[in-house]
């Protein structure tokens, strides 16, 4: 999380009472993720199916405090935003085990739905669709002043694994410094989450993978010192516009998700029967809820209970709309 004063330690760290679950509550089940720092299992937390992810508390006496201040960030800026398409958080602990509890979506991710779909793409008002939940959630972030930094088609599974494919997604900026002076940071702000949604709108397009035919780092490469961009011929002109002007190589040129929103809406005005008439607070927004559904996926939309829990009938394999979810967010 990039923002204000810098990070929270872990003296700072205080959980709201509602926020904190009991662990004795906690049932984990299966495990459906790892990662180099955390593990993440199916479970049920007050009869609710959740996920769980548990987090290593490391060796040495640097590595436990590095550790700790990052699940305070992590459960501090869970605890703070909360939008119907970013995964719903629960709750957390500290002891005996730092667990943080979301819900667990059971829908399947994005990327696997893509994949199963192949070699045919998406109807275009669904995957315009998935682009505006994304856009929404994105900006909800932004309005909290986190950065994602790692925007892509995964959810919870797939980003807790060491998967070295991310650079296709990545702003040049994040990785483009050869080298760097101890102690100097990288410069980059929050429109490096624009160019990635980029990326993603591109492929909920095509259903191809970006840079097709590169490796990871030859993809990288290609990105950030040759200025190459996945291909935005054969497209509508609006659809070509959003995508240049959210990967052009100038961060401080790309548009912000609110701008980003306002165009995926007057595209889908040209191509679907008039939605009725966007609230003017939607350009002004501070994203606390964003109307209208989204066309082509308010049907795909998750159905929850009052306990949270999803209908087995609404369970298939694609998507329902699209849920975001976002641990890696620092």
């Amino acid at each position: 999380m990039e923002s204000g004063s810098g990070f929270y330690s872990v003296d700072e760290f205080r959980l709201d009472a509602r926020w904190l679950v009991d662990p004795n509550l906690i049932f984990v089940g299966p495990e459906i993720g790892e990662g180099a720092h955390a593990k993440v299992y199916e479970g049920k937390y007050k009869k609710q199916t959740v996920a769980i992810k548990i987090v290593h508390k490391g060796e040495t006496l640097e590595e436990i405090s590095k550790r700790e201040a990052r699940f305070a960030r992590e459960v501090a800026m869970l605890s703070r935003v909360q939008h119907k398409n970013l995964v719903k958080f629960i709750g957390a602990c500290r002891e005996p085990e730092m667990v943080i509890v979301t819900e667990l979506l059971l829908g399947g991710t994005l990327r696997k739905y893509l994949r199963s779909m192949r070699p045919r793409c998406l109807d275009k008002h669904v995957a315009i669709g998935f682009a505006l939940d994304i856009a929404r959630a994105m900006e909800c972030l932004h309005s909290h002043g986190i950065i994602h930094r790692d925007l892509k088609p995964e959810s919870l599974t797939e980003m807790m694994t060491a998967e070295t494919g991310t650079y296709r997604w990545m702003a040049p900026e994040l990785y483009s410094t050869v080298t760097l002076r101890q102690g100097e940071k990288k410069h980059y702000n929050h429109k490096v989450d624009a160019y990635s949604f980029a990326i993603v709108l591109w492929e909920l397009l095509h259903n191809k993978l970006p840079f097709e035919g590169m490796s990871n780092l030859q993809a990288a490469y290609a990105a950030a010192f040759k200025n190459v961009r996945p291909s935005a011929e054969n497209l509508p002109e609006e659809l070509a516009i959003i995508l240049t002007s959210c990967w052009t190589e100038d961060a401080n040129a790309r548009p912000n998700f609110t701008q980003i929103i306002h165009m995926i809406l007057n595209y889908l005005s040209t191509i679907a029967p008039p939605e009725p008439a966007i609230p003017p607070r939607l350009l002004t927004s501070k994203n606390t809820i964003l109307p209208p559904e989204s066309p082509g996926t308010s049907s795909l939309m998750t159905v929850r209970d009052d306990c949270g829990e999803t209908p087995k009938a609404e369970m298939e394999n694609k998507p329902k709309g699209f849920f975001f979810c976002f641990n890696q967010c620092y």
